[in-house]
């Protein structure tokens, strides 16, 4: 007879010493209850939201989107604002090209008796890049929304000046419609900001400052604005007092970087305004002459890939770019701005790298830069919409639908807007006790 101790199946009787491991009915329990107690501390573990971000925080974007069918709970911490921005500090900012907005600034504030827009004619055309802008045309939505104005953060400024302002969310499809100022401005422009709020970090927090814009600029030196924020949901009126004797540029949008608002100002100009400063002053500095845009004809502002105010200009003979670097001076102990040239691309280059474009004959025009970007930049030749890698001084063709609606180029604005790629959820917070 074979001894117990050798035998494949072990009798109930033999020894827990003897028992072979992980065999038997005692081994196949206590693999089972490894597995129970290991899938018990992923649940638990799972269960705890600060875990659960910290995990779907080292995941590519690719993933975590799947992760939104999980649940309900799943779906809202993904789709909550203060994630996204983690996430997003984390792997950076994920946007496509929506399309480009256009705003003919011949009907802006348009005087009694001035130029009247046709009915054929929208108030706000899209030339859409992708299925979903196609999709926003057809729909008749853009006729609610006034003219374009600014977007920041996804989110879209439109309406008709002086009184009548919309915020619109293309993701959500909410157009918010904001009370009137109180400030009539003859001429003026604009600044949209969104920023985080530690009290209301589920909602998008924004501010807009309408900044009056005068002719007389031998007499100014001081600027009147009035300031709407989201949280108090009110118009404030204030006075600026300028560094010197300047108007701003009417009609133009300023450019925000880290709360600071840059706006065009009359005889190449550029006022420098920060809210958070404390004081109510706006500060003025010349605009950068250049070689090849001494005839500049066109000028936008951005900001670069490392945080700073870039600026461009085109003309017949090319275009340029330049960083502002701010210096604290050695003495008054005060900031000093310097321009600095980053790049400079001739019309003869491109034209040599880009044979088939047609640039010989057409003179271009810049657009507008790409969010946090230093080495692209969109430019218009004819009626074809281009990115230009400066880098490598090739252009790229941006295929658009305009739904057979033709662009009066020279007197409009053209700017691109970027939809925020992250999922919505239309349901709300769920409870702890929520049964997923």
């Amino acid at each position: 007879m074979a001894n117990a101790k050798n035998s494949p199946i072990a009798p109930a009787s033999t020894s827990a010493s003897n028992r072979p491991s992980g065999r038997g009915y005692n081994g196949r329990f206590s693999r089972f209850r490894g597995r129970k107690m290991v899938s018990d501390s992923i649940h638990s573990a799972l269960a705890c939201d600060d875990i659960l971000t910290e995990i779907l925080l080292r995941l590519p974007e690719k993933h975590v989107f799947k992760f939104i069918l999980v649940s309900k709970k799943w779906l809202y911490l993904i789709c909550d604002l203060p994630f996204r921005r983690c996430y997003e500090m984390q792997w950076g900012t994920h946007s496509r090209l929506f399309g480009f907005f256009v705003c003919n600034l011949l009907y802006i504030d348009r005087p009694q008796g001035g130029l009247r827009r046709p009915r054929y004619e929208p108030a706000l055309p899209l030339l859409s890049t992708c299925k979903e802008g196609d999709d926003l045309m057809s729909s008749g939505f853009l006729r609610k929304l006034g003219y374009f104005i600014d977007y920041s953060d996804g989110l879209v400024l439109c309406g008709r000046h002086p009184k009548n302002y919309y915020v619109w969310n293309s993701v959500t499809k909410y157009r918010c419609l904001l009370p009137q100022p109180r400030k009539h401005y003859k001429c003026l422009c604009i600044a949209f900001i969104t920023e985080n709020h530690r009290e209301a970090d589920r909602d998008m927090v924004y501010r807009i400052i309408r900044a009056s814009c005068e002719c007389k600029v031998d007499v100014i030196n001081t600027i009147s604005i009035e300031t709407f924020s989201s949280l108090t949901w009110t118009w404030k009126q204030s006075t600026l007092v300028c560094s010197s004797d300047f108007s701003l540029s009417p009609w133009t949008v300023g450019t925000v970087i880290d709360r600071v608002i840059y706006w065009f100002g009359t005889y190449r100009s550029l006022a420098i305004y920060d809210p958070g400063f404390g004081e109510r002053s706006i500060n003025s500095i010349k605009l950068p002459v250049g070689q090849l845009t001494y005839d500049y004809e066109d000028s936008i502002l951005g900001e670069s890939s490392d945080g700073l105010l870039q600026y461009g200009q085109s003309g017949k003979m090319g275009l340029e770019i330049w960083i502002l670097l701010m210096e604290q001076a050695m003495v008054t102990d005060r900031y000093e701005y310097r321009w600095t040239l980053r790049h400079r691309l001739s019309s003869k280059e491109m034209s040599k790298q880009n044979p088939n474009s047609g640039i010989r004959t057409k003179e271009p025009q810049v657009l507008s830069f790409i969010y946090r970007n230093s080495e692209s930049v969109f430019i218009r030749l004819g009626s074809n919409i281009y990115l230009c890698n400066i880098r490598s001084k090739t252009l790229a063709v941006i295929p658009y639908h305009c739904d057979g609606v033709s662009i009066p180029w020279d007197s409009c604005k053209v700017v691109p807007y970027f939809q925020k790629i992250w999922p919505y959820s239309p349901f709300p917070d769920p409870s702890n006790t929520l049964n997923n």
